[in-house]
């Protein structure tokens, strides 16, 4: 539920930014920053504690992240701006850690946990068809969902590919980029320039095809279960499924070209 104080925020944040549109002047760019300081915070917190940069200096990095976000941002689009930016400055640290050659910190028994889940993943499929959940995971792993999210990201930014990796067995060879309508792309990487872009592109759809696609690709849900939580027919859901990831398709190539 969105308190006083966060309305306030975004209503806030919103005046400033149409204003900004009109003028660019640099200081009503300096206050939405301000403003919106705490997605900064967030950001630089968290990855102080995957690898050997100061906090101060993350703090720095994602604010230039918040100002592309800012400079990019179209009030007339209707989004949130906290929605818009927090890949922006997630991916000006992260490009930053990149560059600086820092090594992202990842304790012995992730990498334990990650073996575990190979294995486990595997006799999964043989035995039900399918990819399993991050939910299944974290179940057999016996640790919350949460930290398993935590272990996928981290080991995530260990060893980045592109979305042109090709990926399956010789005589069915595709592209990374053109797994993502299936639920098997989440077994595979991507680096965190196709990241935003996936997230920048998901931001650009219409509001209910981006919440299904985000349910059933981000948080594991089933067609099923996305149905029932939003009280529509899961024949609505896959419609919605298929029509936003024609889009993406069509977004993502209109980057590469």
């Amino acid at each position: 539920m969105t308190t006083g104080l966060e309305f306030d925020l975004k209503h806030h944040t919103l005046q400033l930014l149409r204003e900004y549109q009109q003028t660019r002047k640099a200081r009503l760019r300096n206050q939405i920053v301000e403003l919106n300081l705490g997605l900064v915070r967030k950001q630089a917190h968290y990855w102080t504690s995957q690898c050997q940069e100061t906090y101060d200096d993350l703090l720095q990095v994602g604010s230039i992240g918040a100002i592309v976000a800012i400079d990019k941002f179209d009030v007339a689009k209707g989004y949130a701006f906290s929605t818009f930016a927090m890949p922006y400055i997630r991916g000006e640290i992260q490009h930053y850690l990149r560059d600086k050659s820092s090594v992202l910190k990842m304790p012995r028994r992730w990498f334990a946990l990650i073996q575990q889940a190979g294995t486990m993943s595997k006799n999964f499929q043989v035995q039900h068809q399918r990819q399993p959940t991050a939910a299944e995971i974290a179940l057999a792993l016996d640790i919350p969902l949460l930290e398993w999210q935590e272990i996928k990201m981290a080991y995530q930014n260990r060893q980045p590919v592109s979305l042109d990796c090709p990926v399956g067995s010789d005589e069915d060879l595709n592209r990374l980029a053109d797994l993502l309508p299936d639920r098997h792309y989440q077994s595979f990487q991507l680096s965190q320039e196709d990241r935003l872009r996936v997230q920048q592109s998901l931001i650009a759809l219409e509001q209910r095809t981006r919440q299904i696609l985000e349910f059933v690709f981000l948080h594991d849900l089933t067609q099923k279960q996305v149905a029932e939580r939003m009280d529509i027919s899961v024949i609505t859901v896959s419609r919605h499924v298929k029509k936003g990831l024609n889009v993406l398709k069509v977004m993502l190539g209109n980057h590469d070209a």
